[in-house]
């Protein structure tokens, strides 16, 4: 007898990793559209866009740099919902 409990665990694991795969997608882009507008929005008195505009180098490097690290850190997190999606299933 074929035990049907493992593939409908390993059905369910392939359904998680989908959906959790979309969803994160979804997630990593909308972060970094909204990302940038939120640091905007927290340096009101510097406008990043004439800045990078004007060659300043600093403030592009900075904004680069928190936007990256921040989307790493969502993608990171959609990871590891998608694996722990992936272990409860097969369980």
């Amino acid at each position: 007898m074929f035990p049907w409990n493992v593939l409908q665990n390993l059905g369910w694991a392939v359904v998680f990793s989908i959906v959790g795969a979309a969803l994160g997608i979804v997630l990593v882009l909308g972060a970094s559209v909204w990302l940038p507008r939120l640091i905007e929005r927290f340096t009101p008195n510097l406008d990043e866009e004439k800045e990078i505009a004007r060659g300043n180098v600093a403030v592009a490097e900075y904004f680069g740099r928190v936007v990256a690290a921040s989307i790493l850190g969502v993608s990171i997190v959609v990871a590891a919902a998608v694996v722990a999606g992936v272990i409860a299933a097969l369980y």
